[in-house]
């Protein structure tokens, strides 16, 4: 397969057709790893799909389970692609030679499990495949379909779809010039989040051999409890039994309308004890996943001997307004907010000593952010590190000159490398620095090759705290996460 020639591979499942580049690598996109998830299946475990003996045409992306954006507007550009067969996932191959055995990474989107898509061209693997690394992007079902706990229905579906698509890497990947025993995991914000859940189940541990969590989200409380409990208030807001016979053959404006009326606040979610941001997410069911993902990360050793890449930004949600409350919509007092985060008097002081100098109108977005991607990530790598695991911690700290901060996704364009794409200047400017997407890319590199990002990085010890700090000039300090770890973890 030279020049301009389609490439063909066959699968386990049949034989796909994708496109050659200019630059002479290859990708395959919108191949199925599942059956369509409709009709009996739509709240069902996922299902190898169907034999094929045509060449399947893999040049355009395939359905997205995504059917509406996140946010009106969101930083990274998300197509919504409408289909049934939104269980598929991209290859993109320097050569689909079965002889390379390149290391392979596997990105999962965010989009706080219930938006996202993994046709978005800040995932492209061009850059990887020029640095000798296949990627494979995956779709997976989101909100009630992929999340809601159901009587009758297995729970965490989108955690059993990304283990799908993980099984089809694995006797797959070979075949587009992969080593299927090379695979990292990666994923961000709630593909983040997914990372982390994904080494805390037993059946996932031999999918991959490194982890790569970016700003990534993990919700709490987290179990069984709380999934009922979502469930319970779904049933109470909706009418509807929380049961895949009573959800199967509605249409997808139904059920997002009912994932609305889920999501809003209200004194009844107070009172089940949710999560104040997101409520259909994976948890931990004794099952799939044997306990919840902070707990067996921390203090349960999952992940042992994984190496693990994490990281966050330095001001991920610190542009959320600060609630309001009342007839005259008062901002709701600093104290009573960090209440709501878990923080005493005497951390709440704490906090607001630490950030003294900051705008008044950012310390709720601060807040936001410490508690839910800095202290989680860094309790994870302390606990990682007091157990001797292989893990490197990392803060984005360029600040983007459209607003001044280093917030949510901004630093994706950089591991990726692909300031050029849409949407980035919007988000990094006109002029993001090359720089610094050589070195944090170079990083990913070296992590997915090698398993770990290069000796200008030190690992993270109990004793060393070593964390890079991205900026125009990448540095590593030596615990600079101090102030984060006294107030948030004790």
């Amino acid at each position: 397969m030279t020049g301009t020639t389609p490439p063909l591979v066959t699968t386990t499942r049949g034989p796909v057709r994708g496109e050659r580049r200019a630059d002479g690598s290859c990708r395959f996109l919108g191949i199925p790893y599942a059956q369509p998830p409709v009709g009996p299946l739509r709240f069902a475990a996922p299902v190898p799909p169907e034999p094929w003996t045509e060449p399947l045409d893999a040049t355009a992306y395939g359905p997205t389970a995504q059917r509406r954006p996140f946010a009106d507007v969101t930083t990274i550009p998300e197509p919504s692609i409408p289909g049934d067969g939104v269980l598929n996932l991209n290859v993109f191959t320097p050569a689909p030679d079965a002889d390379a055995a390149l290391p392979v990474l596997v990105w999962i989107h965010g989009g706080g499990y219930v938006a996202g898509s993994a046709a978005s061209p800040w995932y492209d693997g061009a850059a990887f495949n020029r640095d000798g690394v296949v990627l494979v992007s995956l779709g997976y079902r989101l909100g009630i379909e992929g999340f809601l706990h159901l009587d009758d229905a297995p729970d965490n579906r989108g955690v059993r779809d990304w283990i799908a698509a993980l099984e089809w890497v694995r006797d797959n990947i070979a075949r587009f010039g992969g080593d299927p025993a090379k695979v990292t995991i990666a994923g961000q914000s709630a593909g983040g989040g997914a990372v982390q859940t994904l080494l805390a189940v037993p059946s996932a541990r031999d999918l991959f051999r490194g982890a790569i969590s970016v700003s990534g989200a993990v919700m709490r409380p987290d179990g069984p409890e709380v999934a009922r409990a979502v469930a319970r208030l779904f049933t109470a807001r909706t009418g509807l039994p929380a049961t895949a016979a009573a959800l199967r053959d509605l249409g997808d404006d139904e059920i997002l309308a009912l994932q609305d009326r889920l999501g809003e606040p209200g004194p009844d979610r107070d009172r089940e004890g949710l999560p104040p941001l997101l409520s259909l997410v994976p948890f931990a069911d004794g099952e799939l996943i044997p306990e919840p993902v902070l707990d067996a990360l921390t203090t349960g050793g999952a992940g042992a001997g994984v190496p693990l890449m994490l990281g966050f930004t330095a001001h991920e949600f610190n542009m959320m307004p600060t609630p309001t409350a009342g007839p005259d919509g008062e901002p709701v007092p600093l104290p009573l907010l960090l209440g709501g985060f878990g923080l005493d008097e005497v951390r709440a002081g704490a906090f607001s000593t630490a950030y003294a100098d900051a705008d008044p109108a950012g310390l709720f977005g601060q807040a936001l952010t410490d508690a839910t991607f800095r202290a989680p990530s860094l309790a994870v790598a302390d606990a990682r590190a007091e157990r001797g695991e292989p893990t490197w911690l990392y803060q984005f700290d360029w600040t983007s000159p459209v607003n001044g901060q280093s917030f949510h996704c901004l630093d994706l364009p950089y591991a990726f490398d692909l300031l050029d794409a849409e949407g980035v200047t919007a988000a990094a400017g006109d002029n993001p620095p090359q720089d610094l997407a050589d070195a944090v890319h170079r990083a990913w590199v070296s992590f997915v090759s090698e398993r770990n990002p290069g000796e200008q990085w030190p690992a993270y010890t109990s004793t060393g705290r070593a964390t890079m700090l991205w900026n125009a000039t990448p540095e590593v300090a030596e615990d600079p996460l101090k102030g984060v770890r006294e107030i948030w973890l004790g």
